[in-house]
């Protein structure tokens, strides 16, 4: 009987030690898949982050957003604050990933447990892993969207004069050096309460995501063009339905300590009284664009760079010596 227990043990440990090196996995995957998807949209992000901060009198064109940028700050000022927002990404991703598939296993284990038909996750079970994973990866990483956004929308118009020339952008740790001394520590959790509700929009996302690619693994063979597309497609619906609240989190992260310090609800009054709900959806164009493209290749790049971490996996103990 110790024999079959110990046996038991084994196997249990042997099995988390693999699903724990699957989690990571995939948090790397999902990292690296958002590294390259952000360094390839990010001059989309710099454009719907100054229209969300903006105020009413700012109205203008992509276009012109973009000549208005590189007329003042040059190429280089469409990508203000592309370091952190690198950093933020990989981190974000990390979090969001190995919680994600720590969630998922964990169904995955009960219903084998309950004899259930599948093992796949129900909508249900997708919705609280996104839940948990997405409300995690916010209170971790809510710090450094904070500087990515004052560094990305440090130069609206309504910042500088007409005849003002470019400067040299302060660094990520100028600017938390500065949000430190100006604000105070308080200030890098701006906007968490509205950042804790968009957790929806990933918890949308990877659902619509996840029950598509099922249906279509019914089918046939998913492909990584079928990834590609079904990326897309639920970051567009996901953007969609939830921009209020993503332009309500940009204005939070620029407040300053001297501004109007309003909470969620009193934000969203504040900017339909002042500029109409046309006011709450400023920006949606490029944001709603770079977040499909984004979405579109984190999927395909995730699944690629999984796939090689496992062709890796299974090479690395075939060269390990015998003991």
């Amino acid at each position: 009987m110790a024999a079959v227990d110990t046996t038991g043990k084994s196997a249990a440990s042997a099995t988390s030690v693999v699903q724990q090196g699957d989690n990571i996995a995939h948090a790397l995957s999902g990292a690296g898949g958002g590294l390259l998807a952000m360094t390839l949209t990010y001059p989309l992000i710099t454009l719907s982050t100054r229209a969300q901060v903006e105020s009413k009198r700012a109205h203008s064109s992509t276009y012109d957003a973009v000549r208005r940028i590189v007329q003042r700050e040059g190429v280089s000022g469409l990508y203000a604050g592309l370091d952190s927002a690198l950093f933020g990404i990989s981190v974000t991703n990390f979090v969001y990933y190995y919680w994600y598939e720590w969630t998922r296993a964990f169904f995955e284990r009960a219903a084998i447990k309950s004899s259930r038909a599948s093992s796949r996750l129900t909508t249900i079970e997708s919705m609280i892993a996104g839940a948990i994973a997405g409300s995690a990866t916010v209170l971790i990483t809510n710090p450094i969207w904070v500087v990515n956004t004052r560094m990305t929308a440090r130069k609206s118009s309504s910042d500088l004069p007409s005849n003002s020339k470019s400067t040299r952008a302060p660094s990520t740790l100028a600017t938390l050096r500065s949000l430190f001394k100006d604000e105070g520590p308080t200030a890098l959790f701006a906007g968490v309460l509205p950042a804790l509700v968009l957790v929806i929009n990933p918890i949308l996302q990877y659902t619509i995501f996840e029950q598509l690619k099922n249906a279509l693994e019914k089918r046939r063979k998913v492909l990584p063009r079928d990834v590609f597309l079904l990326g897309a497609i639920g970051k567009l619906l996901a953007t969609s339905i939830t921009y209020p609240y993503i332009t309500v989190k940009s204005r939070m992260h620029v407040a300053s300590k001297d501004g109007p310090q309003d909470g969620m609800l009193e934000s969203v009054r504040r900017i339909v009284r002042e500029e109409g709900y046309a006011g709450l959806y400023k920006g949606i164009g490029p944001k709603v664009t770079q977040s499909v493209i984004t979405a579109a290749f984190l999927f395909a790049f995730k699944d690629a760079l999984y796939d090689l971490s496992v062709q890796l996996r299974r090479k690395v103990p075939a060269k390990l010596p015998l003991k």
